[in-house]
């Protein structure tokens, strides 16, 4: 990777930094940080020389995004549906307090342009060309996808449905959070290698951003449901 490749991966990683740090003091900034983080991004890729088909935002590749992402999408669906069927799944949600219309805003909204846009903007549209470039393709898809189960280590500390449920099972005193940690980095690792698989077979980063909505969105459509 060359000096300019290191640069552009410290910037990735600072506004990485400054974007958990925003929504840690400033309450309610989600929307507005990732969108935020999302233009910085965006700027750091033309200053890093980085083309559009290295983001993979090449209008060519959008119907393989298309295609891989909404058989992926399928997938995901599919997974939901079974694992709702398993006994006790619905034992170990926690009960849904969300009114409709601010779960629609939600999974419409908050969601893409707050959580899912600038998470694969960095992860698999910046780190993992930039840090291709010295190290190849196969150690910047673990790089990269390492980096990913990292930035999750916080939210596995705060609130929400699925630390609830994970608490519900392993406990929550000390053992019981490094428990969730380790998990949820683990979890979210492999899970960003699977994301890479499918911006580099896809070659479109349309691939993991349907791919990558489903999974969240449907987790909280769920637990309203739950």
């Amino acid at each position: 990777m060359d000096i300019g490749g290191r640069r552009a991966v410290g910037l990735v990683l600072a506004a990485l930094a400054a974007n958990l740090l925003v929504n840690e003091a400033v309450p309610g900034a989600h929307l507005a940080a990732g969108l935020g983080l999302a233009a910085c991004l965006l700027a750091i890729a033309r200053a890093g020389g980085l083309a559009a088909a290295d983001l993979g935002l090449a209008r060519a590749a959008l119907g393989g995004g298309l295609r891989w992402g909404g058989a992926a999408a399928a997938l995901v669906g599919a997974g939901y549906a079974l694992a709702w069927l398993i006994p006790g799944v619905h034992q170990a949600l926690p009960e849904g307090d969300g009114a409709p219309g601010r779960v629609a805003l939600t999974v419409l909204v908050a969601i893409p342009l707050g959580t899912v846009l600038p998470e694969e903007l960095a992860f698999r549209g910046l780190l993992l060309p930039l840090l291709a470039r010295g190290r190849g393709m196969t150690a910047a898809t673990w790089l990269s996808s390492g980096l990913f189960g990292l930035w999750h280590v916080l939210p596995s500390l705060g609130g929400g449905a699925a630390n609830a449920a994970i608490v519900g099972t392993v406990g929550g005193g000390t053992a019981g959070t490094v428990t969730r940690v380790v998990a949820t980095v683990c979890f979210t690792s492999l899970a960003g290698v699977v994301l890479c698989w499918l911006r580099l077979r896809s070659g479109s980063l349309v691939a993991p951003l349907l791919a990558h909505w489903t999974v969240n969105g449907l987790g909280v459509i769920v637990v309203l449901l739950a």
